[in-house]
């Protein structure tokens, strides 16, 4: 039974295969012809379309919603909407030259937002699948709840006042415990505490400023009988060591990271590791073979022991029906799909003819900024944000582009460049930040000595 197979994995005992657990959001709602916005508004059309997902994707667990906005909205941010993306963070309460730290009072409810609809889809999928299937409740982790309630402004913080971060890191923890106690109760099996944001920072200013509120969130998981696991996003090999201190029971993973090399840090720790399928090239641009292939590789690649086979983070909402299933296949049927893609080779579906600017002789000094998705990865949106904040300042005395790794032209842009990690920022062609948010006037010094 799927469910088990979690379980066993989580406790790092020896099994069968590998377990697998689609991280299928938004995607859910493509599945029955819903946008991203009916299946995180409407119960009714969420319950259907995770019931689907589960019929589909045949996986051993799953998440009941992927949305790391639900927290942010309760407590004051105002909220973009999209068809085919969760939410972005639109606004930061707490931005601004006084820095306040929410009251208690304002920590969310059973009753708060969008939190009712949320418990009752957890309970009837729970009646439902909950038997057969581990159900995974998210929570936004406390450093990104941080950064939305605070912007781009913690960044800056963490250098200038590392006692008002911990003060707030304190808040957001609190607000992490006690969503923990709502989805426990509604049946979850495993709390996923999905912070992207973790890649931006470095290991001390991890170290300092968040290890205990991250290691106090694990502590209250474990302490309520269910399992836990720290999802990340970016290139978070150099967090992954204090991450691990901080005790959860697994570590999810995307694309940025070589799941070979980190394994070799979580089985140190005894920790179980998730991830890392690609969400674009693969899982959204790849054929069935492509998706088969890499899943098959991977797992070759390494012992399954401590491993769950998972996409990079939340799929993307038009991912072909068809590339899940043969990742599903290719978990569940490993011997059989090794046979089928042996002789393969994948054809390069970015094969885009791309001109790169002449950036020895450019006008004026050109920001690129290289992305994920800017609406479903919080890092990628706070990046764009550094970026379109020298735009505003500096007005048509510089270039800013954005491109987007959901893009297939941005891809082959991407691969051109030879950029490793995303997100990142080049001026004038040359890699300034990878994996790390810049402040505000760390970004303006750089601009300011070209001009």
């Amino acid at each position: 039974m799927g469910k088990e197979l979690i379980f066993q994995t989580l406790r790092h005992e020896k099994t069968e295969r590998a377990p697998w657990v689609p991280f299928a959001g938004v995607h859910a709602g493509k599945l029955k012809g819903y946008t991203a916005e009916e299946v995180l508004r409407d119960g009714d059309k969420l319950y259907e379309s995770l019931i689907e997902v589960n019929k589909l994707y045949t996986p051993d667990g799953m998440p009941i919603v992927f949305d790391l906005q639900l927290e942010a909205e309760i407590l004051g941010c105002e909220l973009l909407w999209a068809q085919d993306n969760p939410p972005s963070v639109m606004s930061h309460p707490l931005m601004g030259s006084e820095k306040k730290i929410p009251c208690k009072c304002t920590i969310p409810s059973k009753e708060s937002g969008r939190i009712p609809m949320i418990l009752d889809v957890m309970r009837r999928v729970k009646a439902e699948i909950g038997d057969q299937t581990a159900l995974y409740g998210l929570i936004c982790g406390p450093f990104t709840l941080a950064s939305h309630l605070r912007g781009s402004e913690i960044f800056m913080d963490m250098i200038m006042d590392e006692q008002y971060v911990r003060d707030l890191m304190d808040f957001c923890t609190e607000v992490a415990c006690a969503m923990t106690d709502y989805y426990v109760e509604a049946g979850m099996d495993v709390i996923a505490v999905v912070d992207p944001l973790v890649s931006q920072v470095s290991p001390d200013h991890f170290t300092a400023m968040l290890s205990d509120g991250f290691t106090a969130t694990y502590d209250y998981i474990r302490s309520k009988g269910v399992f836990s696991s720290f999802f990340v996003c970016g290139n978070a090999t150099v967090q992954m060591d204090v991450m691990c201190k901080t005790n959860p029971d697994s570590v999810s993973i995307d694309e940025n990271v070589c799941i070979q090399d980190v394994k070799n840090v979580t089985d140190k720790y005894n920790i179980a590791l998730g991830g890392n399928i690609p969400l674009t090239t693969t899982m959204l641009f790849g054929n069935q073979q492509d998706n088969m292939k890499y899943v098959v590789d991977m797992i070759d690649s390494m012992d399954h022991h401590n491993l769950i086979v998972a996409p990079g983070c939340d799929m993307p909402y038009d991912v072909p029906i068809e590339n899940t299933i043969a990742v599903a296949q290719a978990v569940l049927e490993t011997d059989e799909t090794r046979e089928m893609v042996k002789n393969y080779e994948a054809a390069s579906s970015m094969d885009i003819d791309i001109e790169l600017p002449d950036y020895e002789n450019l006008d004026k000094p050109l920001v690129e900024a290289f992305l994920l998705d800017p609406l479903a990865c919080a890092a990628c949106t706070y990046m764009k944000d550094a970026a379109r904040i020298q735009k505003d300042e500096f007005g048509d005395k510089i270039d800013v582009n954005y491109y987007q790794y959901n893009i297939k032209e941005d891809i082959a842009r991407t691969m051109k460049m030879e950029v490793k990690q995303l997100p990142s920022i080049y001026v004038n062609g040359e890699l300034k930040w990878s994996s790390i948010i810049p402040s505000k006037k760390e970004f303006s010094e750089v601009i300011e000595k070209l001009l």
